[in-house]
């Protein structure tokens, strides 16, 4: 009975998470269309895609806090229900500083991360927590959602049905999980010492370690980036392959839908193999297929002995869409091995710690959109966005690389003191 319910309740929250998820990231289709219709810089952009996803960051602390002290399952509802109203209201703004506004509205549905992980956390023993997590954040495949529906409903029915559409795709999803969803049979609701101390106001007790913003950094990347990529893609399609809207969608479907997809597969390998050694691969892999998406569009002359020749360099597009690919896939596998190491870590803290991760993860999905359109309007190349998140991933390698090492020296030196190679005085 308990297996049956806790796989009732991980199905229930995955499919919540996709609803919301698909919605956190409408603005992926709304600012492309104002780009064409309101012909806003690539930095404007930026920041329209960065306001739903900065409030969905930054809700996600005190979200964790308060999913570790009441029903999750209740908080779920509640949450998904808060965010209605915005979508209502998106048909009626006109102006760029209304949408900006709203937008930190709709980002509320970005706290669903934060309490489905509490959710779904009390339903599953350690051994299975990578696979659990990993299936659970397989609702980011709601991005797809928004990637094939969105441009349908506004090609049959207009934009100003866009927002009525997902409010009530959101409010059923709410009803079916309220009425099915199971309570969780353990005790959610513990209030213990650390606990208090963090409804208190000393939050600094549980994200003080520098391990946990460590593991921000990690998901940083392997989730800010990948945020940031679903939101990009499109116009980046658009713009320097000269592609329509629906099929830029598209394009940007299949890193979505398959990143999305093999997150279950990376729990698993995160249970078999550890969190650290597919984090190390996934890191490595993005590395290499960066380093080529990086490379801008070139033309050399090469001064010859009878005469010149002409050096073309080009990423076309079946080749960029591959290599996106890949690093969908490996964020997959990334996101779920994160969250494998921190329950090993902190196994009873995975709604403040999990939160705290996760907001600074989504802080990639807010700032890297700005950061691209920063340094595109800047250097004057598209391909600029990729030399920075380039960059951005060098620095979690070179992190993770000296505190494996770190860890290893503290590792030698526990075992041997416990040989009494070390004299302990």
């Amino acid at each position: 009975m308990k297996r049956a319910q806790a796989n009732v309740a991980l199905t229930l929250a995955t499919l919540a998470f996709a609803a919301n998820f698909a919605v956190w990231i409408l603005y992926a289709v709304v600012g492309l269309e104002l780009q064409q219709s309101r012909e806003i810089s690539s930095t404007q952009l930026g920041v329209l895609f960065a306001a739903p996803i900065l409030s969905g960051a930054l809700l996600r602390i005190p979200t964790g806090v308060l999913v570790d002290r009441y029903n999750p399952k209740k908080c779920f509802v509640l949450q998904m229900l808060l965010v209605v109203p915005a979508l209502l209201l998106l048909p009626f703004v006109d102006s760029f500083s209304s949408y900006l506004y709203l937008g930190l509205w709709i980002g509320i549905s970005g706290t669903s991360f934060t309490i489905g992980l509490r959710y779904v956390n009390d339903w599953f023993e350690r051994s299975q927590q990578g696979t659990a997590m990993g299936i659970f954040g397989a609702g980011n495949a709601g991005a797809a959602v928004t990637l094939l529906a969105a441009p349908f409903i506004l090609e049959y029915a207009g934009y100003s049905a866009v927002g009525p559409y997902y409010a009530i795709g959101l409010a059923a999803t709410a009803l079916i999980f309220a009425l099915f969803a199971p309570t969780t049979n353990v005790a959610i609701c513990r209030l213990d010492k650390a606990s208090d101390s963090v409804l208190k106001g000393n939050i600094w007790s549980v994200v003080h370690p520098l391990q946990v913003w460590r593991f921000g950094l990690y998901y940083y990347f392997v989730f800010g980036s990948f945020l940031a990529l679903l939101l990009w893609l499109p116009q980046y399609y658009v713009n320097a392959y000269r592609m329509d809207n629906k099929e830029a969608m598209a394009f940007t479907l299949v890193f979505a839908a398959s990143s999305s997809m093999v997150r279950a597969l990376g729990g698993w390998f995160a249970d078999r193999y550890g969190g650290r050694s597919v984090n190390w691969s996934v890191f490595w892999v993005c590395l290499v297929c960066l380093f080529f998406l990086s490379y801008p569009p070139t033309t050399m002359t090469i001064h010859g002995i009878e005469h010149d020749v002409q050096l073309q360099i080009n990423i076309n597009v079946w080749l960029f869409s591959f290599l996106i690919f890949i690093i969908g896939i490996a964020q997959g596998f990334g996101r779920a091995s994160v969250y494998k190491i921190i329950h090993d870590y902190y196994p009873n803290d995975m709604g403040r710690v999990g939160g705290f991760v996760a907001a600074i993860g989504a802080l990639g999905g807010c700032t890297l959109p700005i950061l691209f359109g920063l340094v595109e309007d800047i250097i004057g190349i598209h391909s600029a966005s990729f030399m920075l998140l380039y960059g951005v991933l060098a620095a979690c390698m070179i992190a993770m690389y000296l505190a494996n090492k770190a860890d290893r020296q503290q590792q030698r030196l526990r075992q041997a003191l416990d040989h009494n190679f070390l004299e302990n005085d």
